[in-house]
Parts: structure tokens; C-alpha cells; sequence
């Protein structure tokens, strides 16, 4: 059985359905987030997709999502901290962005966008990394930003410390992050960390006995 996986969408759902096209015998795909287009609309994927949130959606759309399903066929949600099964294998989330002004809050009391701005739910909180790390037997784990180090062009290091921390206590044996749309495999704490780039640009075929993967560009 293989699965794949996608970068963040920020709409283009035209190119994630050619990925799945291409792929048919695919059982399922993974997404770290941004997946709304400009107006708040959301794919209705030919294959099962399960995704977390990134800091660029439709957070009312979010918010109505249950665990491991949704609203939408095939569009099935992994809120942060919990943990869902999918063909045999256990995928978690840690979905949204970090901001240390936001990090303490419960996450039931981000606040809302005002007058359709700056909602705080595209941000993660402690209490949900906190959830996280009491998760076992992960075989995925999918986080929006990116673990540390993670240098870019004028930025010494974009990655966030609480990814860290969530890859050293849950230890999954695969973790996959966006966010920053590029494409990059390293090793942290012990665990493989894979970057992914827009969906426009490439995505991954991923062995789901061995979690090895084969990236596929346009």
C-alpha cells in the first residue's frame, strides 16, 4: 500500500487532483495545511485526503470539522493533539503557526478574525503540543511549521522549538511539514523530517510499510 503526499494547496486544487489522477492506485494523501483558496472555498478531492490546518484558512470551516471526517467528501480533518487512523496506520496533527504572544491561551479562547482579519486560530497553543506529546504509536505525524534548524535565505533558523519537542516525546516514525513550500529530508531527533513543496511544484509516493518515499515533480 502507498500513500501520498502534498504541500500546502492555497487553492489549487486543479493541481492536487492531477497528482491523484496520475496516481490512481494511491490509497489515501496527506496535507500540512493551507488548503483554502482566496475566498474560503475547499477541495472535494477525488481520493481520501486528510489535513491539518495551516494559517492560512477558512478557520469557521475549520472549526466545523470533526475528527477524522468533515463536511466535504473524502476531506477528512486531524485536529490538533488527536490522534486517527487511516488503512492501517495512525496519522496526528499539530496544525497552525507559532506565536509566543498566543502560546498559553486555551485554544478554545483564540480569538476570532475582526472584520475578517487576524483571526488567532491559524496559531497552535501549548496545551495542544502538550497533547501531542502523550500521543504513542504514531506512525505520521504532520505539523504546518517546521522543526529547528530550519535556515532560509535572510532567516538563520524559521523552525519552531515545540515541533522539536512533539518529535522527541511522541518519536513517530515519519514527520512531514509545509508552511515554507520546500522541499528538504533531514533527521530530527531521531526522526525522518521531510519538508514539502506547493503541490503545484511536486509531492511524495510514500511505502506505508516502510514510510520510504519517492518525490514526484511536475
Amino acid at each position: 500500500m502507498y500513500f501520498g503526499a502534498v504541500g500546502d494547496l492555497h487553492g489549487d486544487f486543479a493541481a492536487l487532483d492531477r497528482a491523484m489522477a496520475r496516481h490512481p492506485d494511491v490509497a489515501f494523501w496527506v496535507c500540512p495545511g493551507d488548503l483554502a483558496g482566496e475566498n474560503g472555498e475547499y477541495p472535494r478531492p477525488r481520493c481520501p485526503l486528510y489535513w491539518i490546518k495551516g494559517n492560512n484558512e477558512d478557520f469557521d470551516f475549520v472549526a466545523a470539522q470533526t475528527p477524522g471526517g468533515g463536511t466535504l467528501p473524502n476531506l477528512h480533518y486531524l485536529p490538533n493533539g488527536v490522534a486517527v487512523r487511516a488503512h492501517g496506520l495512525v496519522l496526528a496533527g499539530l496544525g497552525g503557526t507559532f506565536a509566543p504572544t498566543m502560546y498559553e491561551t486555551p485554544a478554545a479562547q483564540l480569538p476570532k478574525a475582526s472584520a475578517g482579519k487576524n483571526d488567532r486560530r491559524r496559531h497552535f497553543v501549548h496545551e495542544e503540543v502538550e497533547a501531542c506529546k502523550r500521543l504513542a504509536d504514531v506512525d505520521v505525524f504532520l505539523s504546518h511549521e517546521a522543526p529547528r534548524p530550519f535556515p532560509l535565505p535572510g532567516v538563520k533558523d524559521a523552525g519552531k522549538t515545540p515541533i522539536n519537542e512533539v518529535l522527541t516525546a511522541m518519536r513517530p516514525r515519519l514527520h512531514l511539514f509545509g508552511h515554507h513550500h520546500r522541499y528538504s529530508v533531514a533527521e530530527r531527533q531521531h526522526v525522518t523530517s521531510i519538508g514539502l513543496e506547493k503541490v503545484s511544484d511536486s509531492w511524495l509516493l510514500i511505502d506505508g510499510r516502510t514510510l520510504a518515499h519517492q518525490r514526484v515533480t511536475i
